[in-house]
């Protein structure tokens, strides 16, 4: 599940959890953040993607206490920063880490390796770089990398757009049958009055006719 370069004992990594993305599909891809820092925080994550990639989508996944952004330059995803609320910063120490999950693509279908350079700034203003490539020999500051497989053919891909797809097109049928179901609901609604007020006039006239 680990899909990083580097010997660093406590750097940032990309991980992927089930099957590799694939060439031309989406990635879900998790960044794993520990904290270096005994005596201060992490407040801020930018990891920057190559804009030869020619990613055009990036979702987040909610991080409590954290706010996201991407940024897009020419129609093209070249980064997404990661900034803490106070408070919620990642905690001093060695053990302390947290996670960020986001969607991208489509991927390129011409890389094998996507390399994610990402800058950790912590609350003192210091600012650590992850963004040596793997292709260098035991690097210090490795930067996170996500291995690609190579396209099944399928148009799928992990997480790719078919699923997409397919989750909108079954949202649209859950609205379709929601108002569906309010149409009828109301239709029924009204046909229950109306009943009920012929009902009410039969008696009347019965009773009326009874005293007569």
């Amino acid at each position: 599940m680990l899909l990083a370069g580097g010997i660093a004992s406590a750097h940032v990594t990309a991980n992927v959890y089930g099957d590799d993305p694939e060439q031309g599909g989406y990635g879900a891809i998790v960044l794993r953040v520990p904290n270096e820092e005994a005596q201060v925080g992490t407040t801020k994550l930018e990891m920057t993607l190559d804009p030869e990639y020619g990613i055009t989508s990036a979702r987040t996944k909610p991080v409590p206490g954290w706010t996201a952004e991407v940024t897009e330059t020419d129609d093209v995803v070249t980064k997404i920063t990661w900034t803490a609320e106070e408070g919620h910063e990642i905690a001093a120490g060695s053990h302390s880490y947290e996670e960020f999950e986001f969607l991208i693509g489509a991927l390129p279908d011409d890389v094998d390796t996507l390399v994610l350079p990402t800058a950790q700034t912590y609350s003192d203003g210091k600012t650590v770089n992850w963004e040596q490539p793997p292709t260098e020999s035991a690097p210090e500051r490795p930067a996170p990398v996500v291995e690609l497989a190579e396209s099944s053919g399928s148009g799928h891909g992990h997480g790719g757009t078919d699923e997409a797809e397919d989750a909108q097109g079954s949202e649209e049928s859950t609205d379709a049958s929601d108002g569906t179901a309010r149409l009828l609901g109301g239709a029924g609604l009204v046909l229950g009055a109306l009943g009920f007020g012929l009902g009410v006039g039969a008696t009347l006239r019965a009773r009326k006719a009874g005293k007569s």
